[in-house]
């Protein structure tokens, strides 16, 4: 078993985000801004979903993968911590999926 984590990722992501563009993909997708990189992490969950349904597990390890590291991008772009991700997914675990979700405010869009 591996000791790699999303904090690590996550640090990996915020240290190339002060590299170039030229040298680092993570940096040319944040310097492409918040709508390029929420782009890609849309594509990459759609292969992770058709990678799903096809029965392909090394596909679908990939495609998770990318997921993850899109989204730690998403959250590098925006600001946002792993950990205050983490944090909220602990919050929510102290009570019934179903609970948790009843409780959440009602959006009027």
């Amino acid at each position: 078993m591996t000791s790699f984590n999303l904090s690590d990722l996550a640090a990996i992501i915020a240290d190339r985000a002060g590299s170039s563009a030229e040298k680092s993909y993570t940096k040319s997708l944040l310097d492409a801004g918040t709508h390029r990189v929420a782009k890609k992490f849309g594509e990459e969950a759609v292969e992770l979903a058709l990678a799903t349904v096809d029965g392909d597990d090394m596909a679908l390890t990939a495609e998770a993968a990318d997921v993850l590291y899109h989204l730690l991008v998403i959250l590098q772009a925006r600001g946002v911590s792993v950990q205050d991700v983490l944090i909220e997914l602990e919050s929510r675990t102290k009570q019934s999926g179903h609970q948790e979700k009843a409780s959440r405010p009602v959006s009027r869009s």
